[in-house]
């Protein structure tokens, strides 16, 4: 049987084992400690911009505590882009707060402005004001920020960023996590650079960043013994798992240009195969780090029949995210929008992006396409 070629599987640079061999003979084997710190200066480093950065053990969890940090209580309104995954959406119904869901526009994928301050309306005249706005640079792409931070600057609404797909991705120049209020990076196994599992939240002001951290770890007051005023959580990075972040922040900036050539790979692939769309930035403002390659194609069926074909070559594909307002535990939430990210989910595919994908594995990808749309 053939190798499996995964989607998106990590890829070492090699002097992440100098990081974790260190912690282990510091006995720094904790969630705290130098990598810990090193790393949240790295990233704060590429992301530049005057941020603050506290490395967490998840995304899912920098997320969870952006919303507490926003004053997010039970009963609130949270708007949340439809079209991502679970994770973005989850803590809004950790918090008990209610989802309202807004449809993609059709150029980034991401959050629609016009649907976003319909909702922002008519939630106020339900006496509901949303009380922040989680937005997402789906598979890498930025969101059209100009016109979102205008309509929440309008509303007064803070913006939560899920950049959890986009680290290395900018707006304008501007890096992808830097816009909003907060927001949340992820270092799972499939994303650009790993520390296994974790994540971090983003800040530009120090005292949030100190925050969140007194939070992420079991919220204890400074006394001598273990005292507890409010509720806290387990969520600090471990600094192992830090010291592989280390080793991965080196060759970061040669993951995205990989992801990069592989995504203009496929655009040379498809170029002559008039029923494949390959997502692809609308203008030079809009830099993704093209986590992963997707494509449009003509009908849902001929997605399913792509997707049979790569996976009976042994191939990982995977459609695109299903939007949330269409997830049966979301199927209650008010949702804003027509129907532009329940379409994309129909016929659209995400192709095997991983930045240490070899000449062999493109070749065995090459061929199986090639000869499907023969």
């Amino acid at each position: 049987m053939k190798e499996k070629i995964w989607l998106s599987s990590p890829h070492m640079g090699g002097n992440e084992q100098h990081y974790i061999n260190e912690a282990f003979e510091t006995n720094w084997v904790a969630p705290l400690g130098p990598n810990v710190v090193g790393f949240e200066a790295d990233l704060a480093h590429f992301l530049d911009n005057d941020v603050h950065v506290a490395a967490l053990s998840s995304g899912t969890a920098a997320l969870h505590l952006g919303l507490i940090l926003l004053g997010v209580r039970p009963g609130d309104a949270v708007i949340c882009q439809t079209f991502t995954f679970s994770a973005s959406a989850n803590p809004i119904a950790y918090l008990g707060a209610t989802p309202i869901f807004i449809d993609s526009e059709s150029e980034t994928w991401n959050m629609c402005p016009q649907a976003l301050e319909e909702a922002i309306k008519d939630q106020m005249v339900l006496g509901n004001k949303p009380k922040a706005i989680l937005v997402v640079h789906l598979y890498g792409m930025p969101a059209k920020m100009d016109e979102i931070l205008t309509v929440a600057n309008r509303y007064e609404i803070p913006i939560l960023e899920d950049s959890a797909e986009a680290l290395g991705s900018s707006y304008k120049g501007q890096m992808c996590g830097t816009f909003g209020t907060m927001s949340a990076l992820s270092f799972n196994g499939n994303k650009i650079i790993t520390t296994s599992g974790g994540g971090a939240l983003v800040t530009k002001s120090e005292s949030i960043k100190d925050r969140a951290i007194f939070l992420a770890t079991q919220a204890r007051d400074d006394a001598p013994h273990y005292q507890h005023s409010e509720i806290g959580y387990n969520y600090r990075l471990s600094n192992i798992a830090a010291g592989i972040g280390r080793g991965q922040m080196e060759v970061l900036s040669e993951r995205v240009d990989a992801r990069r050539k592989i995504h203009s790979w496929y655009q040379t692939i498809f170029s002559s195969i008039s029923e494949v769309q390959v997502f692809t930035a609308p203008n030079a403002s809009f830099y993704s780090n093209y986590w992963l390659t997707t494509i449009l194609l003509s009908s849902f069926e001929q997605r399913e029949s792509l997707r049979l074909a790569l996976e009976s070559a042994c191939i990982e594909s995977r459609p695109l995210w299903k939007p949330m307002h269409l997830q049966p535990v979301f199927e209650s939430s008010p949702y804003y929008g027509k129907t532009v990210a329940a379409d994309l989910f129909q016929v659209g595919l995400c192709l095997p992006s991983g930045s240490n994908l070899t000449e062999i594995e493109k070749n065995r990808i090459e061929e199986v396409l090639v000869s499907f749309f023969k």
